[in-house]
């Protein structure tokens, strides 16, 4: 039985049991909304285009992150794209799956199944981090749902992890996120989201204020929620489980076979992703540009929103626009 089909009175209950969270923020001008699908609800979050009749756009972000994580972008294509992000399961506002499936070849079934639903294909796909090996995966099995392909420092296979990549790739590690729970459970909300901006942004000073409080608001709503240390583990599992595998699953493999056109960008002070990746995958992709920016970390479209904007529309120009 979905978890969107319970009787009344089994929801009630559940209701009840439920911790209470802190609700998810949303920003000027966007929306937040709810695909239900069978074992599997969606958090989708939206802002109008500035004019009908664009072509659609879906963004993923990566581990640990929400759809929050593209508000800076999507405003600046809003004139050229109907843009929706999407909480993965178990993420953002997304509850987790009814089948605890958190690997790549899961989330990249939830896109498919989000897409196909709402029939809002081919779009321009966009993907983070573990987003970006997600969207990958769903350009090379579902090319009809993919016009262009956007991919920000993707989580595609290395043979030598960067030494500041090991410890998330430890929280695959049976027993480790708990551990780390324990150890780290005297430390704040704010000494936590600043952890994760030193790791992510190239020059965590570039976040503002403001920016750091709703950050840190975020984090705190999030360590609310029951199945997040759950989320998180067996999301970095999937990213580990998706490296190992060879043959046509191999997400080298699957890059190849990528026919939309593809924009890669890749940061230059990124911690988590190897800048050194951005030659191999130019080289994988058939149809990829590429945009190296130096002095970028592993969350570009947040860092330089307007850097990344402009690398998409040049795209656009040369795909014969929108």
């Amino acid at each position: 039985m979905s978890s969107t089909e319970l009787p009344g009175t089994l929801a009630a209950a559940a209701a009840a049991a439920a911790p209470t969270v802190s609700a998810v923020r949303v920003a000027e001008g966007e929306k937040l909304g709810s695909v239900a699908l069978a074992g599997l609800t969606l958090t989708v979050r939206s802002r109008p285009p500035l004019r009908p009749g664009l072509d659609p756009a879906l963004f993923v972000h990566g581990l640990g992150g929400s759809s929050q994580n593209w508000s800076a972008l999507m405003p600046l294509l809003a004139d050229v794209a109907d843009g929706e992000a999407l909480d993965l399961p178990g993420f953002g506002d997304s509850p987790p799956p009814d089948d605890g499936n958190y690997s790549v070849t899961g989330h990249a079934r939830a896109v498919i199944r989000l897409l196909d639903a709402r029939r809002r294909g081919p779009v321009h796909l966009f993907g983070n981090s573990l987003g970006g090996a997600v969207v990958t995966r769903v350009a090379a099995v579902r090319p009809d749902l993919v016009r262009t392909l956007t991919l920000i420092s993707p989580a595609l296979p290395e043979i030598r992890v960067q030494r500041s990549a090991v410890p998330t790739a430890l929280l695959a590690v049976p027993g480790v996120a708990s551990l780390f729970s324990r150890l780290t459970k005297d430390w704040t909300a704010e000494q936590r989201t600043r952890g994760v901006m030193a790791l992510c942004y190239g020059d965590p000073a570039r976040v503002s204020e403001e920016g750091l409080r709703h950050a840190v608001a975020e984090m705190e709503r999030r360590l609310e929620l029951p199945y997040f240390w759950d989320a998180m583990t067996r999301s970095a599992r999937g990213i580990v489980d998706a490296y190992t595998l060879g043959g046509q699953h191999n997400l080298w493999r699957q890059a190849e076979r990528v026919l939309a056109p593809t924009l890669l960008v890749y940061g230059g002070r990124d911690q988590l992703v190897s800048y050194r990746m951005a030659r191999r995958a130019s080289a994988a992709f058939r149809d990829a540009r590429l945009v190296t920016l130096p002095e970028a970390g592993h969350v570009a479209m947040m860092e330089y929103p307007e850097t990344v904007a402009q690398a998409f529309r040049d795209l656009l120009d040369e795909c014969g626009g929108s």
